[in-house]
């Protein structure tokens, strides 16, 4: 390579063909040529047949029908017997040949447009109530246009939780963007249908969640890539001590993240946040109905279940229908059972799973009540109440303390003296 460009430059100087191999020790014919080629001389192998050159019609047949079949089962088709690794590397070399080209847009993300959603489960187990350790999905959603990043993590992928996380996260945002993407996530729907709630939840803030098709990332590219940078950027190194603690860590990072350079768009997310909340739709007056929704009648056990936890609620009103309700409230969710307006029950929300919490309160209630209900009650005198003051029927015929009324007394003296003549004049 070196001599070739060597001798044209020296050539194109001006100096005789025959001095300049004389000088570089190297034919004359070898001079002229590098003079005529237009460039750099280069091996080329000519190619000859292999034992595989029988093999490649079929091979690409095969290919032509099915592209990811198996080389090791293509192999088994053609009847091939040598080496496996060299048929690899051959069906390799024309798999490329046969595979349908799938190509991919460029996506301009106007702003106020979009905010794409998805769940990232960080590679690091979370410790929980009762000193389990679990991984839990962690909601992020990414402003497309300005690449504005928030997150929170929930204690489940259902849909009550994942419709609390959002209604979170977009009041971080200020704003309501006009379509949320999401991919075939089960919690927020599937196939043509939206999971239920979720066409309450939207209606309620007046966007639109477009759920995406499958084998379709590069629509979701934005936050997909912002799940990569969590692992390499905020993972390394850090402990979590609490669902509480991971939320803490990850908010202080994503305000740093915010504030970084975006290599695709060259600008801070935090410096084009402002024009895109401008194009986007205001909160709604009315904030949606999400969380945990239950009607029950409450059993002789006075718990309730939310999610896979058993939560104890007064037993006063045992019997009767109490309304269940569960929310986020920061990291930790408040459940509220409520009778007919009146607060009967409230837990701090347990992210483990199968765990019954007590309130020693209803305890000590149901204790009471239970023994009213054992204590051995008087047996009713059968007579009781059948019994009546005398006076009373004295009162009902006229009769006052036992005598008679002036005209009562008058006119029995006066029916007495006439039976008496009536009998003497019989």
């Amino acid at each position: 390579m070196e001599d070739w460009a060597l001798i044209r430059r020296l050539v194109a100087d001006g100096v005789p063909q025959r001095q300049v191999a004389r000088d570089l020790g190297v034919g004359r014919s070898t001079v002229a040529r590098a003079v005529a080629s237009d460039g750099p001389p280069k091996y080329e192998r000519p190619a000859v047949p292999t034992a595989f050159t029988p093999f490649e019609p079929a091979v690409r047949q095969l290919l032509k029908g099915t592209p990811d079949m198996p080389a090791t089962v293509i192999a088994e088709r053609v009847g091939w017997t040598g080496s496996i690794s060299w048929f690899r590397d051959n069906v390799r070399r024309l798999r490329p040949e046969h595979r349908p080209v799938d190509p991919s847009d460029r996506l301009t993300w106007l702003p106020g447009d979009a905010a794409q959603c998805d769940l990232w489960f960080p590679p690091k187990k979370i410790p929980l109530e009762d000193g389990s350790k679990v991984l839990l999905p962690v909601l992020v959603i990414t402003a497309a246009h300005s690449r504005f990043m928030v997150g929170r993590m929930l204690p489940t992928r259902h849909t009550a939780d994942l419709l609390l996380g959002m209604w979170l996260l977009i009041q971080l945002l200020g704003r309501v963007p006009r379509r949320l993407i999401w991919d075939n996530e089960s919690g927020i729907g599937r196939g043509r249908r939206h999971a239920e709630g979720v066409g309450a939840f939207t209606g309620t803030l007046a966007t639109t969640l477009q759920r995406l098709k499958p084998n379709d990332p590069e629509s979701k590219g934005v936050v997909e890539r912002r799940n990569g940078y969590f692992e390499t950027s905020f993972m390394p190194g850090r402990d979590f001590a609490s669902p509480a603690d991971f939320d803490t860590q990850f908010g202080d990072w994503l305000t740093i993240a915010n504030g970084r350079i975006v290599r695709t768009i060259k600008a801070r997310p935090v410096d084009l946040l402002d024009a895109d909340r401008a194009a986007m739709l205001p909160l709604p007056p009315v904030p949606p109905t999400v969380g945990w929704v239950n009607r029950v009648r409450l059993g002789r056990d006075y718990y309730v279940r939310i999610d896979s936890n058993d939560y104890s609620v007064d037993p006063a009103v045992i019997g009767r229908f109490v309304d269940v309700t569960a929310d986020l409230a920061r990291v930790e969710a408040r459940v509220e059972v409520r009778h007919e307006g009146r607060l009967v029950a409230a837990h701090d929300r347990v992210w483990a799973r199968g765990m019954t919490i007590t309130d020693p309160a209803h305890v000590a209630a149901a204790k009471v009540l239970r023994e009213q209900f054992q204590c051995p009650r008087p047996t009713p005198d059968p007579d009781e109440g059948l019994v009546r003051d005398l006076t009373d029927y004295d009162r009902a015929f006229g009769l006052i303390d036992g005598g008679l009324a002036d005209g009562a007394a008058d006119g029995a003296a006066d029916g007495a003296a006439d039976g008496a003549a009536d009998g003497e004049v019989a």
